[in-house]
């Protein structure tokens, strides 16, 4: 991979001419607060009454999600990389589920004169909410717009879960934790992902290791690595969060809150909860683990203590910007290093893009980018 360091020159990040960093969205104020979640739910025929139920957990913060102003730290921080590497290239915000929403910013893209768009998403992971549906919105967006007579051509960088700047960071944050509450033989490490059902889980296998090899892997890398610097061998495992859905339809197990309430039985004096299925502190984090899985910490009488997300760290920004340079690479024809941690190989190595058929859900939507492309770069 090329060299990172402003010493090294202008990085070269063609044919990139621009940049779009694209995550979920959240509401700014309470009267977003059941048009959001509307947008989240589209199609499935959730009741407003049921929406309302949901949305406490944003009202309860002011009917503010965290998520949009953690973004524009992390645009920040980008931006503070791509300057130090001497890269000129814009980078611009657009969400899936809140302003300012991704079509609305591809037009703007185009606006200002640039076509060839590289991108990065706010997740780590392989599975079809947290990689295909980010794709199918771009496909949407960009047959949107080519109806307008607006052409962009879009890729996106790999999913990340074990490049080395995501798992450098995230092994920083757990070790952080454990030195901070002093933990020893009576703490245990549950490393905290978001659930997501059964039939998604498997159709993560069919391109992919699958999500929870992903995640599962990403863990025990962590514990070799925490373990080697603390001298002393880290008790960790995986658990989940953020199960919705009807009790009939099978997620992925156990929940922190089931699972703690075990530990404890077990004779488990703490916890550090580890959120390596997130990248910022967001909703999720901020009620289900830093709310609600605490109060169950607290209603067991177990200590509980909650590493960091990666954020803006130094080691995690910076590797999103060694992965577009990556993507950029292979765009050019040539071969860059393609560094991973772990013991799963990179996604879509060789390509960047992700093939037609992976992480497929119960819709036939367009998406981009995709490998093998169509001519269209739409599959």
């Amino acid at each position: 991979m090329m060299d990172s360091s402003a010493s090294a020159g202008a990085a070269d990040f063609s044919p990139f001419d621009s940049l779009l960093l694209l995550s979920f969205g959240g509401p700014e104020k309470p009267d977003d607060v059941l048009p959001f979640l509307k947008n989240v739910t589209a199609g499935r025929g959730i009741p407003d009454e049921r929406l309302i139920e949901v949305g406490e957990h944003y009202y309860s913060f002011g009917g503010r999600s965290p998520i949009n102003d953690q973004n524009r730290q992390l645009i920040a921080a980008l931006e503070a990389d791509l300057e130090r590497r001497e890269v000129d290239v814009p980078l611009y915000w657009g969400n899936r589920n809140w302003e300012p929403y991704i079509d609305d910013t591809l037009r703007r893209i185009h606006a200002d004169g640039h076509r060839n768009v590289g991108v990065i998403t706010t997740s780590a992971y392989s599975s079809y909410s947290s990689c295909r549906q980010y794709r199918e919105d771009l496909g949407m967006a960009l047959e949107k717009l080519h109806a307008e007579g607006i052409d962009l051509t879009v890729d996106k960088i790999r999913q990340y879960y074990n490049h080395p700047g995501f798992v450098s960071a995230s092994a920083d944050n757990v070790e952080a934790a454990l030195r901070a509450v002093g933990a020893g033989t009576g703490t245990k490490v549950l490393f905290v992902t978001h659930s997501i059902p059964q039939t998604m889980q498997e159709a993560s296998e069919v391109g992919t290791p699958g999500y929870l090899r992903q995640h599962e892997d990403l863990m025990r890398t962590i514990i070799s690595e925490v373990s080697e610097r603390l001298g002393r061998i880290v008790e960790g495992e995986l658990v989940f969060c953020s199960r919705s859905g009807p009790p009939t339809q099978q997620w992925l197990e156990p929940d922190i809150n089931d699972r703690m309430a075990e530990l404890k039985a077990e004779g488990i004096s703490g916890v550090v909860a580890a959120p390596i299925g997130f990248v910022s502190d967001h909703m999720e984090v901020k009620f289900d683990l830093d709310t609600e899985a605490r109060q169950t910490a607290s209603e067991l009488d177990l200590d509980y203590y909650r590493a960091a997300t990666v954020g803006t760290s130094e080691a995690f920004v910076s590797g999103l910007v060694d992965l577009l340079a990556e993507r950029a690479a292979e765009l050019r024809g040539e071969t860059p290093a393609v560094p991973v941690g772990g013991s799963l190989p990179a996604c879509s190595p060789g390509s960047g893009a992700c093939a037609v058929d992976c992480c497929i859900g119960k819709f036939d939507r367009p998406v981009a980018p995709v490998w093998p492309a169509t001519a269209s770069g739409i599959g």
